[in-house]
């Protein structure tokens, strides 16, 4: 009896995709699925019994997950985040520190070029600061930073944290302290951006001024 009867789903495919898959560890294809068990008889189903619950089977090791394992971010796009990171924050403290010095223009388009924008020079650095003051007015204003790149970090850093060990947020942290100190000490507004960094990265307060505090005597 036990090999004639049996209940097994029956998946029907919703959405074709790429994702993260946990049991190969790495990018996959998958296939977004819903289904019902049936009661089959010799392999064959004859009767719909209840539904069961959506999942994302790879289509490389046929490993089935549930639907939340399309929140974790490809390689590919974890990749992009970070660059999207690194490149915000350098504008982010170049703006707070000003254009004026030729040392911090230097090492913000460094950090530029380091994420992965090779061909990033110092007049698109520029000009993408421009378009993002055209955005919400000025970028610093009485209070601090505000417009275009407070959203900007906002929208760039809050998501790609909780994928980040806590050493690389910390990293991204001190690579704009780097672009800060290139032309001397801190400035008022260059602390209240690398804050904002160290809000938006999730990162505790205590340990933001420590980090920033070593960096004051980090060799660049």
């Amino acid at each position: 009896m036990t090999s004639l009867w049996g209940v097994r789903p029956r998946w029907r495919t919703d959405v074709l995709g790429d994702f993260f898959c946990p049991g190969c560890g790495g990018d996959r294809n998958y296939r977004r699925q819903h289904g019902r068990r049936w009661l089959r008889l010799l392999g064959t189903p004859v009767l719909p019994l209840g539904p069961v619950i959506g999942s994302v089977q790879c289509t490389s090791c046929d490993g089935r997950y549930g639907v939340e394992s399309l929140e974790q971010p490809t390689c590919v796009r974890l990749g992009g985040m970070l660059r999207d990171a690194q490149y915000t924050i350098a504008l982010a403290l170049l703006a707070a520190g000003g254009t004026a010095h030729r040392a911090a223009r230097e090492a913000a388009c460094t950090a530029v070029r380091e994420a992965g924008f090779e061909d990033c020079g110092e007049a698109q650095v520029l000009a993408a600061l421009a378009a993002l003051s055209g955005l919400g007015g000025e970028l610093y204003d009485a209070r601090g930073m505000a417009g275009g790149l407070a959203v900007e970090l906002h929208a760039v850093l809050e998501p790609l944290a909780p994928h980040l060990a806590h050493q690389g947020r910390e990293r991204l942290l001190l690579q704009g302290a780097a672009i800060a100190l290139a032309d001397g000490r801190y400035l008022p507004q260059e602390r209240e951006a690398l804050a904002a960094v160290g809000r938006c990265l999730d990162l505790p307060q205590t340990r933001v001024s420590a980090l920033l505090e070593a960096a004051t005597r980090a060799p660049y």
